[in-house]
């Protein structure tokens, strides 16, 4: 999820990132694109109406990027589909397009970059309050190194702390469950005690990012 899966030079080698998502559907691919033009040349033969496993996104930073990009991914066809607005730099309203019923999650955060412009909060209040309307998770994953709330600048320097003021805002939302179907080599459908579970330390408590994270890897770092 930190690329964009359909960006030219992933041509070379996007064939063999088919094959292996295809041989993992007991496994969850995320890929995000701000290039949806691009993705009906570069779906793989057997695709079909898309693979259980498989979340599509399109980032969404601003009002014309969003009206550009889901009403191309709307059209597309997979099974799942999300939106992610970051760097989130400017208000978005997406209710008509969750009204279609295909979007099953939104995540927003602000931007991270030299030179970051600012996220507002009522920005992503208003982005939540759409997303609960039609019952879809929303995750604010982080404010941003600029982050304006009640007219005041906040100056937050580091993704950890940028991601626990998220948390502590209380802004995600859990939405309906989203049903990936996952299931073994034979196509069999996997069990819950067989599906991954995953680990989240205590740092991980308070991270923006937990309602959609795999979890923590146990590299030792946070002790």
């Amino acid at each position: 999820m930190t690329s964009d899966f359909f960006l030219e030079e992933a041509d070379q080698w996007r064939t063999e990132a088919w094959k292996i998502i295809r041989q993992r559907p007991d496994v969850k691919f995320f890929l995000l694109t701000k290039r949806p033009g691009r993705v009906w040349d570069c779906l793989p033969y057997n695709w079909d109406a898309g693979w259980e496993n498989v979340m599509f996104n399109v980032t969404c930073e601003n009002q014309s990027r969003a009206d550009e990009r889901i009403p191309i991914l709307l059209e597309l066809p997979f099974k799942h589909k999300g939106i992610m607005c970051a760097p989130f730099i400017g208000p978005v309203s997406i209710e008509k397009y969750l009204a279609a019923g295909q979007i099953e999650q939104v995540l927003c955060d602000g931007e991270n970059y030299g030179g970051a412009r600012p996220c507002h909060y009522e920005w992503v209040r208003n982005l939540r309050n759409e997303c609960v309307k039609y019952d879809v998770t929303f995750v604010f994953c982080g404010t941003g190194r600029r982050f304006i709330k009640d007219g005041r600048l906040y100056k937050l320097e580091g993704n950890s702390l940028q991601s626990e003021q998220a948390y502590k805002s209380g802004l995600s939302y859990q939405g309906k469950p989203i049903d990936f179907k996952l299931t073994d080599d034979w196509g069999y459908p996997l069990d819950e005690e067989q599906l991954y579970k995953p680990y989240f330390g205590k740092r991980c408590q308070t991270c923006g990012m937990k309602m959609t994270c795999n979890g923590c890897s146990r590299c030792g770092r946070c002790e």
